[in-house]
């Protein structure tokens, strides 16, 4: 049986605006919408980049909460706005329609809105290395920001290669004394760069990592390709990533060359009346900042609703 549903309003399907993605930055956007009395539909697949994370970190008045927590409380609330719809789906097919843009959903069914707003994440692409998925977010994480001060002073590793991994140890060496890091191949850094690990007593490992041995997603040690294992309590890496949405490129969206959506400095794509915002146009990638994105997008486009469709 299909889990999409149209929660409110089931018969109105036409929008001033439709957002794709119904995690922080997509429902702090249709939270500015709702709030400014603007038809707005939020399609939401409910697979967030962090449904493995156990809690969150760094987000003023929400430190320590369940990211599942934090979306369901902003849901209940963005839900009090009457002229905010939810759908429980995965967006599949969006084209450009009579001077808008037409959005289908798995079920078939089809949404139209004069505004479209892409707030759907990207999907991070595990390595080929068993438990490295089942650890991720968990004891695998990908920012000191969000996840350091609860490895503080602990055995901890780091997966990157070249100037990402020296910026990233940089940043991981002041949370703890007792860093690894693990090119996972042969190393890439500069005489200089190497000097500079070497003053930081940080040691390099150039073996290929087989196997990361865990409890339940709590990382044990890992297992190296030349037998040898290392027992550590955390592991930062930094793996690539795809947009969780394929729609804005097939409408025609630039993608920068990390692969984030390019957006200007209001948030608008390279294709006129879709903006986007959240994970899929920033590096920073956090609850806090996704929230602070989605605010801005949703005034940006209730204002520029208002002056193209509501003048006086």
């Amino acid at each position: 049986m299909s889990t999409e549903k149209v929660t409110t309003m089931t018969e109105q399907k036409i929008f001033d605006v439709i957002i794709i993605g119904g995690s922080y930055a997509g429902l702090s956007a249709a939270m500015a919408l709702g709030r400014s009395l603007r038809s707005t539909l939020v399609i939401d697949s409910g697979q967030p980049c962090n449904r493995q994370t156990p809690h969150s970190h760094n987000f003023l008045t929400q430190d320590g909460k369940r990211p599942a927590e934090i979306a369901l409380t902003g849901r209940r609330q963005v839900e009090q706005y009457p002229s905010v719809q939810f759908h429980d789906g995965l967006a599949v097919l969006g084209t450009q329609k009579n001077g808008g843009f037409e959005i289908t959903v798995g079920s078939g069914a089809s949404f139209w809105g004069k505004k479209l707003l892409f707030a759907s994440g990207i999907k991070d692409e595990m390595p080929d290395i068993p438990g490295f998925a089942a650890c991720w977010g968990i004891s695998v994480v990908h920012c000191p920001y969000c996840h350091g001060y609860e490895f503080r002073n602990r055995k901890t590793g780091l997966m990157a290669n070249g100037e990402r991994a020296l910026h990233m140890a940089s940043l991981i060496r002041n949370l703890t004394a007792d860093l690894t890091i693990f090119t996972n191949g042969d190393a890439d850094f500069t005489d200089d760069q190497l000097h500079r690990l070497k003053a930081r007593q940080i040691a390099i490992i150039e073996q290929p990592v087989s196997e990361i041995l865990h409890q339940n997603g709590h990382l044990d040690s890992l297992l190296l390709q030349d037998g040898n294992m290392l027992e550590l309590d955390a592991l930062y890496a930094s793996v690539p990533f795809v947009q969780h949405c394929p729609i804005p490129e097939s409408l025609g969206c630039i993608l920068t060359e990390q692969g984030h959506i390019q957006v200007d400095q209001l948030q608008k794509t390279s294709v006129t009346g879709v903006f986007a915002c959240g994970d899929n146009v920033s590096p920073m990638r956090s609850v806090a900042n996704a929230v602070a994105s989605g605010n801005f997008t949703g005034a940006i486009i209730n204002k520029e609703l208002v002056e193209h469709t509501d003048t006086l």
